[in-house]
């Protein structure tokens, strides 16, 4: 009887704290939720605590139980951005057949953060203040940016290379990564959106640096 009382007591336990651990994952996502929509609504990259916690319904109190300060949840909110992107870029990557497809899906999806307004206006805080977090956080930076070049590499990987030219898919990577991510921030610093002609150009010329004609 003792045993099964000890096995309860432990399972009572543990359902209390899979609840309470659930209670604080859902009032973090709150809280970097609410960052987004002050974010998007007013443009900056730098609202205020007071801000944030009026909008997530949350106390200072709550919001110090997960954040040591409010660039620590910027930061958290840049991470969040990086891995969403992650997934819709291999989303649209798993649909492509070649590497060379691989490639266009990598930078097309890139590129259409600033096509689409609602993405635009989401990522444009971010990517414009993302010098500010790099000097500010360094290697959690470069985690995020990590993610992304990681996907490219896989596809950049997969290419045919020439005997006696040896891969060099990190530094390939990084060089598209740079040219689509470059081209991006021009769009939304100027609130236009890259065309067609301008996405199969630079497309097309990436493809000619890492898959030039045999």
């Amino acid at each position: 009887m003792a045993n099964l009382s000890d096995a309860l007591a432990r399972r009572a336990a543990e359902r209390s704290l899979a609840t309470r651990e659930a209670s604080y994952a859902a009032e973090m996502r709150r809280v970097i939720e609410a960052t987004y929509r002050v974010i998007e609504r007013t443009g900056s990259f730098d609202p205020t605590l007071r801000e944030i916690l009026r909008e997530s319904g949350l106390s200072t109190q709550a919001f110090y139980r997960y954040f040591k300060s409010k660039d620590e949840l910027l930061l958290v909110l840049l991470d969040d951005g990086r891995r969403q992107l992650v997934g819709y870029l291999e989303h649209r990557m798993a649909r492509a057949g070649t590497p060379q497809d691989k490639i266009r899906a990598w930078i097309e999806g890139v590129l259409a953060q600033a096509v689409d307004p609602g993405a635009a206006s989401r990522t444009r805080p971010f990517l414009v203040n993302q010098d500010r977090f790099t000097e500010a956080f360094p290697e959690e930076q470069q985690a995020s940016v990590d993610l992304l070049l990681g996907l490219l590499a896989g596809a950049l990987a997969e290419l045919p290379r020439d005997e006696g030219r040896p891969p060099e898919v990190r530094r390939d990577a990084e060089a598209i990564y740079q040219l689509a991510f470059g081209t991006l921030h021009t769009h939304l610093t100027r609130r236009t959106q890259p065309g067609r002609p301008e996405i199969d150009h630079l497309v097309g010329f990436a493809l000619r640096a890492v898959d030039p004609p045999r």
